[in-house]
C-alpha cells in the first residue's frame, strides 16, 4: 500500500493509532531526534579523536558481525521475557550504555566497547516490532510504518541544530553533549514507553511455552522456520531487496558526512542542513504529491522509487569538490526514492510473516540480514581508502540489483494472485 497523507489525515492517521502502535510510536521522538543529531557527525567525531577510516569500517563490521549472534537469541529472549521485558531491559543496555559510552570516548577502543552493547539492540527491535504489529491487521501496517517514517522525517527537521551547537562548541565537545542528551532523552522514553504499552495475547502465551530453556526444540524450530522462508518465493526476494536496502544503507550512514567533509570539501556545521533539507523534501511530497499515487501499484512505484535512488547517487559521485546545488538535487532525490521504499517494503516484510512465529521468523531474517550487511563497513573502510566514491558506487549497485529483484516479485505476486484468481473460479 502506498502511503498517502494530507495535513489532516496525518492528523487523523496519529489518532486512529490504538494500543501497542500507539504506545510504541508517541514517544518514538525522544529516540529519533537525539538519535538525529548525533549520527550526522558520529563517522566525523571518531576521525576527530585520532581513528582512521579502516578502523572505523572495522568497528562498524564488528556491530554488525556481534549483531549476528544477538539476532540469533533476540527471538527465543522476546519469547521468554516477554515483549515488554525484553524491549525495556535490552534498550537499557543497548542505547543508554552505548550512549555514555560514546559520549566519554577517548580512543578507538571505546567504540568497540560500545558496538558490544550497541549489537543487543537487535533484541529490543524484535520485541518492538512484534509489540508493534501483533494485533493489528495486515492492512493497517503500511500505515504504522508510514506513521514511523512521518515521525522521522518530522524529527529530522531539527538536524541543523547539531551544526549551531559545532559551529560553537567545536565538534568534539558539541557531539559529546549530542550524546549525553540521547542517553538522557532515550533512557526517560524507554521508561515511559514501558508503562504506555502491554503484553500482548501473544505473548503471553509464548512466555508460558518458553518457561523452560531447551537448546534442542529452540533447534527444530529455527530449522523450521529457515524451512518456510526457503520455501516462500515471494519472501526470498522481498527479504533480498530488504537486505540490499540496509547494505546500502550502513554504508551511507558510515560514509555519506566524511565523503562531503573530506572529499567534497564542505564545511561540517553545514553538512547537518542536509537531513532538514531531507526532511522538508519528504514532507512536501507525502502531503502534495504522494495522496496522487495510485495505492494499487504499490510495486510498481516502488520500482520507480529504487531508480530515483540510483540517479540520486549518480548525481552525488559526479559532483565536483563545493558545488552545493547537485548534493542538494541529490539530497531531495533520496528523499523522494526513499518515502515511496521504505514504508511498503517495511509492510511488505512484516505481512509476509506469520504471526505465531514473528519472533522466530524476525529473528532468523535479521540473522540472514546480519551476515550479509555484516562486510559493509569493512567493504567501505577498504574501497574508501583506494577512492573515495567507491562506497557510493556499491550502493548504487545496490539499487541496481534491487530493482531487477523487485522485477521478480512483481511476476512472482502477479503469478500467484492469478493462481489464485483461478482457484476461487474453479
Amino acid at each position: 500500500m502506498v502511503f498517502s497523507l494530507n495535513v489532516k489525515e496525518a492528523s487523523a492517521l496519529f489518532n486512529k493509532l490504538q494500543g501497542n502502535a500507539r504506545g510504541c510510536l508517541i514517544y518514538e521522538p525522544m529516540f529519533i531526534v537525539p538519535y538525529s543529531l548525533y549520527l550526522t557527525y558520529a563517522s566525523i567525531y571518531m576521525l576527530e579523536l585520532g581513528i582512521t577510516e579502516t578502523e572505523i569500517g572495522l568497528v562498524t563490521s564488528l556491530g554488525l558481525v556481534l549483531q549476528i549472534f544477538t539476532s540469533l537469541i533476540s527471538g527465543y529472549l522476546t519469547d521468554r521475557m516477554g515483549r515488554k521485558r525484553a524491549l525495556l531491559i535490552y534498550d537499557l543496555v543497548s542505547w543508554s550504555v552505548a550512549t555514555l559510552l560514546w559520549m566519554t570516548a577517548q580512543n578507538v577502543w571505546f567504540f568497540v566497547i560500545a558496538a558490544a552493547f550497541n549489537s543487543f539492540q537487535k533484541v529490543p527491535n524484535t520485541a518492538w516490532y512484534c509489540l508493534l504489529v501483533e494485533g493489528t491487521h495486515p492492512k493497517d501496517r503500511a500505515y504504522i510504518f508510514s506513521t514511523l517514517q512521518f515521525i522521522s522525517v518530522a524529527s529530522g527537521l531539527l538536524a541543523p541544530l547539531g551544526g549551531l551547537l559545532v559551529e560553537r562548541y567545536t565538534l568534539i565537545s558539541a557531539e559529546r553533549m549530542m550524546y549525553g542528551l540521547a542517553f538522557v532523552s532515550m533512557t526517560a522514553m524507554f521508561i515511559c514507553r514501558h508503562f504506555a504499552t502491554y503484553e500482548t495475547e501473544i505473548g503471553i502465551r509464548k512466555m508460558k511455552e518458553h518457561a523452560s530453556f531447551q537448546w534442542k526444540a529452540l533447534l527444530q524450530e529455527y530449522i523450521g522456520v529457515l524451512r518456510a522462508i526457503v520455501a516462500n518465493k515471494a519472501l526470498l526476494l522481498v527479504f533480498g531487496i530488504y537486505v540490499l536496502y540496509q547494505f546500502q544503507l550502513t554504508m551511507r550512514n558510515t560514509y555519506l558526512s566524511i565523503y562531503l567533509v573530506q572529499s567534497l570539501q564542505f564545511d561540517a556545521v553545514w553538512i547537518a542542513w542536509l537531513p532538514a533539507v531531507t526532511s522538508v523534501a519528504t514532507l512536501l511530497l507525502l502531503f502534495f504529491y504522494i495522496p496522487r499515487l495510485n495505492r494499487d501499484r504499490m510495486n510498481t512505484y516502488m520500482l520507480v522509487g529504487l531508480f530515483i535512488c540510483t540517479a540520486a547517487y549518480i548525481i552525488q559521485i559526479v559532483t565536483p569538490p563545493g558545488a552545493v546545488m547537485p548534493i542538494l538535487f541529490s539530497t531531495v532525490l533520496t528523499a523522494a526514492g526513499s518515502i515511496i521504499v521504505y514504508p511498503n517494503l517495511e509492510a511488505a516484510v512484516q505481512n509476509a510473516i506469520d504471526d505465531d512465529k514473528r519472533a522466530s521468523i524476525f529473528s532468523i531474517l535479521s540473522v540472514l540480514i546480519l551476515i550479509f550487511i555484516s562486510p559493509a563497513g569493512l567493504i567501505g573502510g577498504w574501497t574508501y581508502s583506494i577512492d573515495p566514491r567507491l562506497p557510493f558506487i556499491l550502493i548504487i549497485a545496490a539499487f541496481i540489483w534491487s530493482a531487477v529483484l523487485m522485477l521478480l516479485y512483481i511476476q512472482q505476486t502477479g503469478k500467484s494472485a492469478n493462481m489464485e484468481n483461478t482457484r476461487k473460479e474453479g
